[in-house]
């Protein structure tokens, strides 16, 4: 099988130097490998993602220079994979609808939180429906686990490119949300799906999800999907020792570039150019 990469951004604001750096180390994988690059880009949130932002990402990977096999896919175009996905595993009887507000899931389990800081749900919902209120539906993870018939780990090759089993730990995470109140699929499942349906082999993403694939291979187990190999990669960091981000209005690319910083200024500061950029170092900050 040939080797399958792919760049997945959300079009909630334009990209930014941890975009790109992750762009690039996939672009460097697919061709060391021979493979394909693929670009999806993860629009199931109709709040924030915006069609202006969207083609924002493509006009700055393209002045990247980063050249993709294909047409991009749009997960807001493939609703009913995800609900076929969704429906096989409300069939196993693991799935629940929840009417928790984050208040009562913090008083509930005492503020626990999951890996990635928010309250983590530790069983059936105990929350009260309003009139007409639309549901969000979680796994039952705690049953979910019971179901497989050996302890889950995936292949991570990291950093420094060494192979490793890393064991999973979806309990962690508590029952989390598949489908919310106001979005058919979240991240979780809509990735999960996508990857198998596109043929992902390779799966090149930040060091700031790594704790998520616990769930992932635990939704790709459960749907009978061969899971990929796994590289998490480092993250670029601002002067501050933060990572970039949308939410912290990180410098976005298409900044930089109007600044007067060409693509291969970028691509040598981020380590993947031959050309010295020194005067682009001050961009992290």
């Amino acid at each position: 099988m040939r080797p399958t990469f792919r760049f997945a951004p959300s079009p909630n604001g334009r990209l930014h130097l941890g975009h790109a750096y992750s762009a690039l180390c996939n672009e460097r994988a697919a061709r060391a490998s021979g493979g394909a690059l693929l670009l999806r880009i993860e629009d199931t949130d109709p709040t924030r993602s915006k069609r202006a932002f969207e083609e924002g990402i493509v006009e700055d990977l393209a002045w990247l220079g980063i050249a993709f096999d294909g047409a991009p896919r749009r997960q807001s175009d493939h609703m009913d994979d995800y609900a076929r996905a969704f429906d096989r595993l409300f069939a196993l009887g693991l799935l629940y609808p929840c009417f928790c507000t984050r208040g009562k899931i913090l008083a509930d389990n005492q503020g626990a939180r999951d890996p990635d800081g928010g309250p983590r749900h530790l069983g059936r919902c105990a929350g009260v429906a309003t009139a007409g209120e639309t549901p969000a539906w979680r796994l039952d993870v705690r049953l979910a686990v019971a179901e497989l018939s050996a302890p889950l780990s995936w292949s991570e090759s990291g950093e420094g490119g060494k192979v490793a089993r890393i064991e999973a730990t979806p309990l962690a995470w508590g029952d989390f949300v598949l489908r919310g109140k106001e979005r058919a699929a979240t991240y979780h499942l809509a990735v999960v799906v996508d990857d198998a349906i596109q043929g992902v082999t390779d799966v090149v993403r930040g060091s700031d999800i790594l704790p998520a694939t616990s769930i992932h291979v635990l939704l790709q187990a459960l749907l009978n999907i061969a899971p990929p190999r796994y590289h998490h990669h480092r993250l670029v960091l601002d002067s501050h020792g933060a990572k970039m981000s949308k939410s912290a209005a990180s410098q976005p690319i298409a900044a930089l570039r109007e600044a007067g910083y060409g693509s291969e200024d970028l691509r040598s500061a981020l380590g993947f150019g031959g050309r010295a950029a020194r005067r682009f170092e001050a961009s992290f900050s």
